[in-house]
C-alpha cells in the first residue's frame, strides 16, 4: 500500500519496531495508519509516533457492539512480545474502550493522541447504523479529522457466525446519514469521510463517492487478492492458505505478495476512471456528495421494489458549497501546559542534560507530559539511556484529564495536590506520583486522590499514589506496576501484565477477564474474596520468598516516593502484615510464571 500511496492499516495488534525502519529496497514496512482500539495492545508512545494517522476503532462493521478475543493457541512469541502480554495466554479486547462513555471523552482520546503525535491526523471509524449521523456530528465536533463509515459486509472472519449474518447494516446507509447530518450542521468541511465494509468493484467506489465518501477502505478484496478463499475459521488457527495462522506449516503456503495487491488496486482506479469517462466526469472529486446521479432501479422482485431508497439519495441544501478538500490540515485543538515545560526544558532535549521544572497545576491543564514524551521518543526513542527522572516535573495544585498519559521513558511527573481522570493512560515507561499535599488535613489512605479509568493500557513504568483510585482502576493494564491505597469497581479488568499494589478496600468485580500480570491485595478483614471475580483467578498468601520481596519493593518504593502513612505503617510491622495481603493470580498464568505460588495444586483451578 505504501508503494502505491495509499495507507495499510495496523489493525489493533501493535507492530513491531523493526517495522518502521524503511527496508533495502526502500519498501516502507511501517502501516501510515495505526489503530488505537479498546484492548490497546501494544499502544506505546513509540507506535503512536510512526505513523501518519491515528485511527480510534469505536466499533467493527462485522460485530457492533462486540469485542474480541485472541485465543491462546494463537498468541506466539512474536505476538506475546508486540502486545505486552505473556505467550499462549488468551487476549481480550473489551467491548467497549473504558474512556469513552461520551463524545466529551472522545474529544479528549483525539486530544490525547494529537498531543503524543503532533503531526499525525485522527481518525474515528463508526459502524453503520440508525442515527450514525449525530454520533458523525458529535465527532466532528471533538477535532477529528476522518470519520469512518464501516459497513457489515466486510470485517473479520473471526467474528461470530450470528453477527456475520444478523449484525450490522450496509455502509450506503451509514454513509448517507452522516453525509447528510454534516452537511445540514455545517460540518461536512471539517472532516474527511471515508467508508469500507464490502467495496469489491470499481462500480463501489464510484457509488460510495456519490453518496458523500472522500476515501475508501479495501480489506477482504486484498486478502482474496492475496490467496484468502474464505474458509471462514480464522479464529481455529488451521487458515488452509496461511492467511490467518501462527502454524509455520500452514504459514508456508502462503502465496500473496504486495505486487497482487498493486494489481488490484490497479484493475480498481481502471474501472473507476471508464465508469467516470462514461458520465463525463474527469475525476473522482467531480461526483463526490452527487447523489443525484443516482437513481433506484426495479429488480424485478416484489420483496426488493417495496424498498425505497430514496432518503439515501436526497442531496442537503448548499451542498455545491461544500469543499472537498483530504490535503487540509488536520484540525487544531488547543496546547497544554507542555508548551512550557518543552520551552523550559529545551536543554534536556536538545542535549540530554538532567533537568528539575516546577509548575502549578489547573484542572483544566489536560494531558500534562504527553507532547513532551512526543519530543522525548523522536529525540532518544523508547530504548534509552535516560534515568527514570532525567526529566523531573513537579506539580501543585489539581491536574486535569489524562495526566502522564503515554508517558515515555525518563520522564518524572511528580503532583502535590489530586489528578482528574485518565492518569497513565497508555503509559510507556514514565513515572508518575501523586499525593496530597504536606499541609493537608485529609487522611490519604481514606479518600480518593486520582479519578477514573487510571493505566487503561499501560505497557511499562510506574505509578504510585498515596489515596484512592477510582473506577476500572489498571483495565487491560499490561506491564505498568502501580501501588494505590484503594479502587473502586471493575479493578485490574482485563489486565494481561504488570504488577498492581492495593493497599485498601476494592469494589465490585475485581479482576474480570484477567489474563496476565499480578495483583496485591492489602485484607486485614478478609473482605475480598466476596468483590472479586473469580472465574479466572486463584488467590492466596504471599508465601514464597520472590513475591514477598516483589511486593516489600513497590510498598517501600511507595513510602519513598508519596511519604504514604499507610505504607510507612505496613512497613514498619511487615512480619505480621505481610499476612494480611491476597495475591490473586489468573489461572492462565500458573503454568507461566518463574516462580511457584506456594499454593496447592487443587486450589490451582478457578473458584466454583
Amino acid at each position: 500500500m505504501n508503494r502505491i500511496g495509499a495507507k495499510s492499516d495496523s489493525g489493533e495488534g501493535g507492530e513491531d519496531p523493526a517495522h518502521f525502519v524503511p527496508e533495502p529496497n526502500g519498501d516502507n514496512p511501517s502501516a501510515k495508519i495505526k489503530q488505537v482500539a479498546s484492548g490497546r495492545f501494544g499502544v506505546t508512545a513509540e507506535y503512536l509516533n510512526h505513523c501518519e494517522e491515528l485511527e480510534i476503532k469505536v466499533a467493527q462493521g462485522a460485530k457492533p457492539g462486540e469485542g474480541g478475543q485472541l485465543p491462546g493457541m494463537k498468541v506466539t512469541k512474536l505476538i506475546a512480545r508486540l502486545r505486552h502480554s505473556t505467550e499462549g495466554v488468551t487476549l481480550i479486547s473489551p467491548p467497549p474502550h473504558h474512556d469513552i462513555y461520551s463524545i466529551e471523552d472522545l474529544a479528549q482520546l483525539i486530544y490525547d493522541l494529537k498531543q503524543i503525535n503532533p503531526r499525525c491526523k485522527v481518525t474515528v471509524k463508526l459502524v453503520a447504523s440508525s442515527g450514525v449521523g449525530t454520533i458523525a456530528a458529535g465527532v466532528a465536533k471533538a477535532k477529528a479529522d476522518i470519520i469512518l463509515i464501516s459497513g457489515h459486509n466486510g470485517g473479520t472472519g473471526a467474528s461470530p457466525a450470528t453477527s456475520i449474518k444478523y449484525a450490522g447494516l450496509p455502509w450506503e446507509m451509514g454513509l448517507t446519514e452522516a453525509h447528510q447530518v454534516l452537511a445540514m450542521n455545517k460540518l461536512r468541511d471539517r472532516v474527511t469521510l471515508r467508508t469500507d465494509g464490502g467495496l469489491r468493484t470499481g462500480r463501489d467506489i464510484v457509488m460510495a463517492a456519490m453518496l458523500g465518501a472522500e476515501e475508501f477502505g479495501i480489506g477482504t478484496a486484498a486478502l482474496i487478492a492475496m490467496g484468502c478463499i474464505m474458509v471462514r475459521q480464522c479464529q481455529s488457527n488451521t487458515c488452509p492458505v496461511g492467511v490467518c495462522t501462527q502454524d509455520e506449516d500452514l504459514r508456508a503456503k502462503f502465496t500473496g505478495n504486495a505486487e497482487k495487491v498493486v494489481n488490484l488496486i490497479t484493475f480498481y482506479a481502471t474501472e473507476v476512471r471508464e465508469i467516470l469517462a462514461s458520465i463525463g466526469a474527469r475525476s473522482l472529486n467531480d461526483v463526490i456528495g452527487r447523489a443525484d446521479l443516482l437513481s433506484q432501479v426495479s429488480r424485478g422482485a416484489e420483496h426488493l421494489d417495496d424498498l425505497d431508497l430514496n432518503p439515501l439519495l436526497i442531496r442537503v441544501d448548499g451542498a455545491d458549497d461544500i469543499v472537498y478538500d483530504r490535503a487540509k490540515e488536520r484540525n487544531v485543538v488547543p496546547d497544554t501546559l507542555d508548551a512550557e515545560i518543552v520551552r523550559d526544558g529545551s536543554r534536556f532535549l536538545q542535549d540530554g542534560e538532567k533537568m528539575q521544572l516546577s509548575y502549578a497545576v489547573q484542572n483544566t491543564h489536560r494531558t500534562v507530559g504527553t507532547r513532551t514524551s512526543s519530543h522525548i521518543v523522536s529525540k532518544f526513542g523508547m530504548r534509552n539511556a535516560l534515568q527514570p527522572d532525567h526529566l523531573h516535573v513537579k506539580l501543585t495544585g489539581s491536574a486535569g484529564q489524562s495526566l502522564g498519559a503515554f508517558a515515555a521513558p525518563g520522564l518524572k511527573l511528580e503532583v502535590s495536590g489530586d489528578a482528574n481522570d485518565y492518569v497513565g493512560k497508555g503509559l510507556s515507561g514514565g513515572t508518575i506520583v501523586v499525593r496530597p499535599p504536606m499541609m493537608s488535613p485529609l487522611t490519604a489512605a481514606t479518600n480518593t486522590i486520582i479519578g477514573n479509568t487510571v493505566l487503561y493500557g499501560a505497557t511499562d513504568g510506574y505509578l504510585f499514589a498515596a489515596g484512592k483510585a477510582g473506577e476500572r482502576f489498571a483495565v487491560r493494564n499490561s506491564g505498568a506496576k502501580v501501588v494505590v491505597e484503594g479502587c473502586g469497581t471493575n479493578g485490574c479488568e482485563y489486565m494481561t501484565g504488570g504488577t498492581a499494589v492495593i493497599l485498601g478496600p476494592i469494589g465490585a468485580n475485581f479482576g474480570a477477564g484477567m489474563t496476565g500480570g499480578m495483583a496485591y491485595l492489602y485484607d486485614p478483614e478478609g473482605l475480598s474474596p466476596d468483590l472479586m471475580n473469580m472465574e479466572s483467578l486463584v488467590t492466596c498468601p504471599v508465601a514464597e520468598a520472590h513475591w514477598e520481596a516483589d511486593l516489600k519493593g513497590l510498598v517501600e518504593r511507595h513510602a519513598t516516593e508519596t511519604g504514604s502513612r499507610k505504607a510507612l505503617d505496613i512497613l514498619q510491622n511487615w512480619e505480621s502484615e505481610k499476612a494480611n495481603f491476597v495475591q490473586v493470580c489468573p489461572t492462565e498464568m500458573l503454568n507461566k510464571i518463574p516462580h511457584p505460588l506456594g499454593i496447592e495444586s487443587d486450589l490451582a483451578v478457578p473458584a466454583e
